[in-house]
């Protein structure tokens, strides 16, 4: 049911928007979750959130107080922080906020940046081996249909970026008496020159030839 639900989504933003919201309903000691971005310099940025209290996490494990929690998931698949109050400094606004624990999920890992499950437990010690188990379990079928809802998306701007290149081709072909070949070359020319991508310039073609709307 999880897996079917995650796959339904239409494009990647969507698909995570659910993987947080499944989180919290079907792993234990989840009561809130997110999902990150972290860079080399190990600094999260949140993409997704289950609430605010998820946000307002995802914001104070920025703090420097994390750096080594973080350094942990880009060497392993699952960082685990046990008791939030262990974290000295800015870190302990995390029990203020109603975190007792923390446990990470790595989604991907490319050269410069990874992927995370980041989910939130009120107690320390929420975590269990249970939650581990269910939630690598997730954490796969997201990274999966994540990577399935980015290449239908890519496919889909693909299909409408050609459309797009066509409909100003052929209207160059119209205005300047050319054959298709010279009208595209025209095209990439003024894209280059102008410094402009090839799919903007086409638009701005196709915008130029539309009717004007009545007022």
């Amino acid at each position: 049911m999880a897996a079917r639900q995650l796959h339904e989504q239409t494009n990647p933003r969507a698909t995570l928007r659910t993987a947080v919201r499944l989180a919290v309903h079907l792993v234990p000691g989840a009561d809130h979750a997110g999902i990150v971005t972290v860079g080399r310099d190990l600094v999260p940025e949140s993409v997704a959130w289950s609430d605010d209290v998820a946000r307002s996490a995802q914001a104070l494990t920025g703090m420097p107080g994390h750096r080594a929690f973080w350094e942990r998931l880009w060497e392993a698949p699952v960082a685990v922080l046990e008791d939030t109050a262990e974290i000295k400094g800015a870190g302990q606004s995390l029990p203020v906020l109603g975190v007792g624990c923390v446990l990470a999920l790595r989604l991907r890992a490319e050269r410069r940046q990874l992927t995370a499950l980041v989910l939130y437990g009120r107690k320390p010690g929420a975590h269990d081996e249970r939650s581990l188990r269910v939630g690598r379990m997730l954490a796969a079928h997201v990274s999966i249909a994540h990577d399935s809802a980015t290449v239908q998306e890519q496919l889909t701007e693909a299909m409408r970026t050609r459309d797009l290149i066509g409909r100003a081709t052929g209207l160059l072909m119209a205005r300047e008496g050319v054959d298709a070949a010279e009208a595209f070359d025209h095209l990439v020319r003024a894209s280059q020159q102008q410094n402009i991508k090839l799919r903007e310039l086409a638009q701005r073609y196709v915008d130029a030839a539309a009717p004007p709307r009545e007022a």
